[in-house]
């Protein structure tokens, strides 16, 4: 058997296990390099991303860890890796921090031998599902203790660490074109993934498939409590230039211009951006706590646009007042793409506000009205430019 033909074989047994991901693998282009790659990665091929495979490698991989890499790979795209990878300055760090994000959802039977295994790491106490950003954090903090004394308290992770500084781990260096990419390019090819995703996502739903849990999903509120906030407040105190004036014939007042005709009742609405962070270290619980504060803005008459971000902007839409919202993201951790949009954009809102669990550092900063609504369960960021709230009751 072929290489070509083995990769159709898993690529099928994919299919029947996880749809999704078995859709995504047969739609992405593959090339076979051992020259380009040592082992396996994501590459640019236009303004799409295609797989890079040594064969070499390949064919020293079991099945079920054959299926691993096709799913980690996949993962790497769908988290937004590589347009966001020139953010990190420590490129080593970045590389387990991603990998320790993405391996979370792959079963361990399928991850291949030196795979980050965050479990590995027990005694850390770090948190499970969180965005690559933490994952880099923690890592440089275990990184500068290490080298402040010799050890970071951790035997693993002070091999991890040893392993990193000697380039004995796995890298991404397919990804190395993107570092110096423009922005603008980085946005194209963004859109062009996010398209892809959407149309997988249909086929798979269409072929009465599920989309996992990381990729997408529906948080539905089955009661409305009451707001940990007061919304109403906060609307009267931030009105500004973006506000619609609606008017509405009433019978009740005579118009003072036209006698016969009726008077005119002239209303200001505002228009309020409202940023949910999708990534994975925000859990359900966390997102029911903010549709429910989303549906008491709602009801205090203002109309509404939810923008979903996890490393990028995933969705933006109306908002209509329904007790559940289909949930796009659930990768990493990145405020500055929501922040840009909102800077662009100050004329169409009267301020934004951002649901969070705080587990982020912007770079950039509001140049408008802005707060930021932590969840119950985070813990406070002071690093957040702005106003910063907690929900409490």
């Amino acid at each position: 058997m072929s290489n070509q033909e083995d990769l159709s074989l898993i690529s099928k047994e994919l299919m029947f296990k996880e749809p999704y991901y078995g859709f995504y693998i047969m739609s992405l282009n593959k090339i076979w390099d051992g020259r380009m790659v040592p082992t396996a990665g994501v590459c640019k091929n236009g303004i799409n991303y295609q797989l890079a495979i040594n064969p070499a490698f390949w064919e020293s991989l079991s099945a079920p860890h054959k299926t691993g890499l096709l799913k980690h790979e996949l993962l790497h795209i769908a988290f937004g890796h590589l347009t966001t990878f020139s953010f990190f300055s420590d490129k080593a760090l970045a590389n387990v921090a991603m990998d320790m994000e993405i391996n979370q959802y792959i079963d361990k039977e399928y991850l291949p031998e030196g795979g980050i295994d965050i479990d590995d790491y027990d005694d850390l106490n770090l948190d499970r599902k969180a965005g690559c950003r933490y994952y880099y954090d923690k890592l440089k903090k275990f990184q500068d203790k290490k080298n402040q004394n010799g050890t970071c308290g951790n035997q693993p992770m002070d091999n991890l660490l040893d392993n990193i500084a000697s380039g004995n781990i796995p890298d991404h260096s397919t990804w190395e074109e993107f570092e110096n990419m423009p922005e603008a390019e980085k946005k194209l090819i963004d859109k062009q993934a996010n398209k892809v995703l959407q149309q997988i996502k249909d086929q798979t739903l269409k072929a009465r498939g599920t989309v996992p849990g990381e990729i997408d999903g529906v948080i539905v509120i089955e009661e409305v409590m009451p707001s940990k906030f007061d919304w109403r407040g906060y609307i009267r105190r931030f009105t500004g230039v973006s506000t619609k004036v609606y008017t509405k014939k009433i019978r009740r007042k005579e118009n003072r211009r036209f006698e016969d005709n009726p008077g005119l009742k002239i209303k200001m609405k505002q228009h309020m951006l409202l940023a949910i962070d999708t990534s994975g270290s925000v859990s359900d619980n966390e997102l029911k706590e903010f549709m429910n504060e989303i549906k008491h803005i709602h009801k205090a008459g203002v109309d509404i646009t939810i923008i979903q971000c996890d490393t990028k902007i995933n969705s933006i839409k109306a908002y209509n007042g329904k007790n559940e919202l289909e949930i796009n993201g659930r990768g990493g951790t990145e405020f500055d793409p929501v922040l840009e949009y909102f800077n662009n954009n100050l004329k169409k809102y009267t301020s934004l506000v951002y649901f969070t669990d705080g587990e982020g550092y912007p770079r950039i900063k509001p140049k408008g009205n802005m707060l930021w609504v932590l969840s119950e369960q985070s813990y406070m960021n002071e690093e957040l430019p702005g106003k910063v709230i907690k929900l409490e009751l």
